[in-house]
């Protein structure tokens, strides 16, 4: 299994995890090296010898087919699979033969001036160095105490962890913020399915009014609809657009519903026609415009409807206020979060603002008031990754 895993890693494009096991232990093969030299520039006696690097070597391999046997089986096991047992029961075998291995070496190990028939005594006036044991690659000057290597072996081994850990919460979290925002992105289309119907039904109850009532209103007002509809259709369906055309967009229903109205009716909207181009979500005004000519216009006195748009302190401003009209029989016309289109757009703001927004809604006894304030940096960006939106 490590064999086959192995070869997967060959065969694809290194990952940043193996890079980073790449450059770590390049780099501790390069430190006796380094050691070496330098030690030779700074004592002139000493004479730099590949020999006396290469058991080092040796014994750095060793721990290196460790690393990347715990690397490719055992840390999967316990990461990936999350057997616990079984990988603390692998690394007790593994430290045991280890371990094993340390003393079966140093068997053969003698201490300075002991040989196998007794002391060796030392010839006078010379220095007799430490036997050195190249049978053993273990035995060099990493460490020769089994102690000391399986210390070091653990934490080779506990940085194997450590660096895979983190690769897999990284994982873990992209995925997390995948399904998010996959989750996020059918709620909205949700959302807006809700939407566009509400808006079709009203507008086309409207324009059936005005059939009877005038027939070449009726016919500017489909025209008015068309073009509507092609905003829908060619913008309603992505997470933003621009601002100007989402006030384009709104201009033109006022207009459409404005035909519907006689004089007693007076529609203002305040909206600067340098407004910055910003990105928001489409059809976001249109529902508060909607419920003031719904329920704000009475058919027996004067009936207003004012509707403002700003950019404050790099924020985007949104007031609608309108007259109310009569209670109908059973009480008010309009409830403070009444409403599926209310109630639709104010989940369309959490969903893509968050708490980054502020929508007041105040009900009073003779005026319905609206205020929505939204940040101009990119709002929707921040909340969700949308990427590309074509």
């Amino acid at each position: 299994m490590g064999t086959i895993n192995l070869l997967r890693m060959i065969k694809r494009k290194p990952s940043r995890e193996t890079l980073i096991y790449v450059g770590l232990w390049t780099a501790f093969f390069l430190i006796p090296v380094v050691s070496f030299y330098f030690r030779s520039t700074v004592d002139r006696t000493y004479v730099f010898r590949w020999g006396e690097i290469f058991p080092v070597w040796m014994a750095m391999a060793f721990y290196l087919v460790i690393f990347i046997f715990h690397d490719l089986v055992l840390a999967p096991m316990l990461i990936y699979r999350e057997k616990h047992g079984q990988y603390l029961l692998s690394m007790l075998i593994l430290f045991s033969a280890f371990v094993f291995i340390q003393c079966v070496g140093d068997q053969g190990d003698h201490p300075h001036g002991l040989g196998p028939d007794g002391p060796n005594p030392p010839v006078h006036g010379q220095f007799m160095p430490p036997p050195r044991d190249h049978q053993n690659p273990l035995h060099t000057p990493l460490g020769p105490e089994p102690i000391v290597n399986s210390l070091l072996l653990l934490g080779l081994l506990g940085l194997n962890l450590g660096v895979k850990l983190y690769f897999k919460n990284e994982r873990d979290r992209a995925s997390i913020l995948q399904l998010e925002k996959t989750r996020l992105e059918q709620q909205l289309e949700y959302l807006k399915y809700q939407i566009n119907p509400h808006f079709f039904m009203n507008t086309l109850n409207n324009i059936q009014v005005l059939v009877d009532m005038d027939p070449e209103a009726a016919k500017a007002a489909l025209r008015e609809l068309s073009v509507m509809m092609r905003f829908i259709l060619y913008e309603g369906d992505k997470a933003q657009v621009p601002l100007q055309k989402e006030i384009t967009f709104l201009r033109n229903y006022v207009r459409l519903m404005r035909l519907r109205y006689d004089e007693r009716l007076t529609v203002t909207m305040d909206i600067p026609e340098n407004m910055p181009d910003i990105l928001i979500p489409p059809l976001l005004f249109v529902t508060f415009v909607e419920n003031s000519f719904k329920h704000g216009v009475s058919s027996r006195h004067g009936s207003f409807i004012t509707i403002s748009m700003d950019i404050e302190d790099g924020r985007l401003l949104f007031y609608c206020m309108n007259s109310k009209r009569e209670p109908s029989r059973g009480g008010t016309e309009v409830p403070s979060e009444g409403g599926v289109g209310l109630k639709n757009v104010r989940r369309r703001l959490d969903l893509i603002y968050g708490s980054d927004y502020t929508l007041t809604i105040e009900d009073g006894k003779e005026v319905y008031t609206v205020k929505l304030s939204l940040p101009c940096d990119g709002g929707i960006q921040n909340k969700i990754m949308w990427g590309n939106n074509g």
